[in-house]
Order: C-alpha cells, then structure tokens, then sequence
C-alpha cells in the first residue's frame, strides 16, 4: 500500500442468499476480480451493503476477501460508520481481520465541521496500524472534504490515499500541489473516471469493475502504456454500463447485473429493494451488448464471462 497502485480497484458488492450472507459467492467474485486484472479489492464499503452488516458479518467478510486475495492484490477495508468510535471498532476488526488498509469517509447523517473530519481520521489512524484511504462522498455523507483538510491529513501521515466520489475533475492537479506526487489518487465515479486518469488521477474504486473487471483493467491499462486509442475505444465501450448500473441507487442495478451473468443473487438488504424490471431489462441488454462486442476483440473475450 504504501508504492502507487495504479489502474482499477474494484469496490465489491457483498452477496446474499436467503437473506444471508453468500460465503462462497464473495470468495467466487474476489478470485473472479484477480484474475482479470484488478489491482486491489475493497470489501464491505458502500457498495458491499457494509451498513447492512451485522459486526460479525463484516469481520468475516473482511477475512474472507482477504483470503481469497492471497495477498496476490491488497485488500482495503470500508470503515465507516455513525461516531468516531464505532468506525475506530470496524478498523480494530479489519485489521484483525488481516486487511492491508482502510478506507475512511466522513461519518454520514452528523455532519461535522473540517476540524472534526481532522480529529475523526486522526482517532481511527492512532487505534490501528493500517494505512489509510481518505474517501470524499457528500452525496452520502452530507460532506464534503475540504482540499486543505486532504493536505492536512496527508502531511500529519495519517492518510496515503484518496478517493474522490465528488466528479470535480480539476481535483487530481489541486491536490497534487498541495501533496505533491505522495497522495494516492483514485476516482470514485465510473463515469468520469477516463477523465480523472487524464487530470493525473491514479485509477478508479470502480463499481462497474464487479460486472467487466478486465474492461476496466484494460482501460487503465492503456492509459499507462500510452495507448490513447485503445483507451479511447473501451472508456466508450464502458460507458453505457457505467450509466446502466446507477440507474438506481447503488448497489441495486450492479447486483441485477451480476444475477444476470449467474455470479450471485440480486438479493439486497432493507432499506434497499431489488431493481425494478425495468432496470433488469436495461442492464440485461446492456451485458449481451458488451459481451458480444468484447467477444469480437480476442484480448477482451473473457472480459464479462462468469
């Protein structure tokens, strides 16, 4: 964790059956991930339900993608909840657990002001070992985190990543002058996340990487080896899928998605409903779409296959 991790991190979603956690699906999608090119897995954020889970359930799940990973990618923990000691006791259990790091957004619903931001990710930061990855979500947490605030955080080495869900793509160069090239990057919005490696951005904690995880790899991939029109070609392949799968709120279209490619129920956890038929048709047309377009290039065939 501490050397740039460049290219696509998937954000995993958690599966269910019959109300339960699906043991054996999450280790199917964490070895699934691997072997298509992603280059880390974050387990149990928002997209893994992780406020639906039980504190047992999210321990387990953390040890189980941690397992699966292998250590062949790292594996950054979603650690975030109501107060500061409840996200203090998920980062004990991750590290216990065996994560490689956490990733910390503002707790929602409160709303505290920057300096409590500071003083929460410095608590959690003192009660464990691990690294951790700063995440911006005001869409969910109410907050925003202020450019200064990162550049704190970041000086007082408290975090070593970031992960922007604000789609403000002149942050990567902001950030960099204030952080210099240290600050680990990474978008938080699939659908801008072509531009956000062009403003000098990492990679992306992609959700879309659940459902093509070598497309997005081979996107950021041709970024890095300078591949402009290949990048060009698979951001444009990605990005109806992209738009598919937040039709709804996230993660209810991804997990309509991964039962249609037969990876896992399209269960989810109240509040959150199963998507409508409206969106399982979309998406159904929209994986058959790219499967067959990926099936024509030999190098992506494998890109949507379970």
């Amino acid at each position: 964790m501490r050397t740039p991790i460049l290219g696509s991190l998937a954000a995993l979603a958690t599966p269910f059956r019959q109300t339960r956690v699906d043991w054996d699906a999450l280790a199917r999608l964490s070895e699934r991930q691997i072997a298509r090119g992603t280059a880390a897995l974050i387990a149990c954020g928002s997209t893994g339900e992780a406020a639906s889970l039980t504190q047992p359930e999210y321990a387990r799940a953390v040890h189980s993608v941690v397992e699966a990973a292998a250590s062949r990618v790292p594996v950054i923990a979603g650690c975030t909840a109501l107060s500061t000691a409840a996200t203090v006791a998920l980062g004990v259990e991750a590290a216990t657990a065996g994560a490689d790091a956490l990733l910390c957004a503002v707790p929602p619903y409160v709303k505290p002001a920057q300096e409590g931001i500071f003083a929460h990710i410095r608590a959690v930061a003192h009660a464990t070992d691990l690294p951790i990855v700063l995440y911006d979500v005001p869409s969910r947490s109410c907050v925003g985190i202020a450019d200064e605030t990162v550049a704190r955080l970041f000086e007082a080495q408290y975090v070593l990543g970031f992960k922007d869900a604000t789609a403000d793509l002149s942050r990567p160069p902001r950030l960099r002058a204030l952080c210099g090239e240290g600050l680990m990057q990474w978008s938080g919005d699939d659908a801008t996340s072509p531009g956000y490696r062009a403003m000098g951005g990492h990679g992306c904690i992609s959700v879309t990487a659940n459902v093509a995880p070598a497309l997005c790899a081979a996107m950021h991939a041709a970024w890095d080896d300078g591949d402009r029109a290949r990048f060009a070609e698979l951001r444009d392949l990605l990005a109806p899928l992209h738009a598919a799968l937040f039709t709804e709120s996230n993660p209810i279209p991804l997990k309509a998605a991964l039962a249609c490619l037969k990876l896992c129920t399209n269960e989810v956890r109240l509040p959150l409903t199963r998507a409508t038929p409206k969106t399982d048709e979309t998406l159904r047309a929209i994986v058959a779409r790219e499967e067959e377009l990926a099936a024509r290039r030999p190098a992506l065939a494998l890109a949507l296959a379970s």
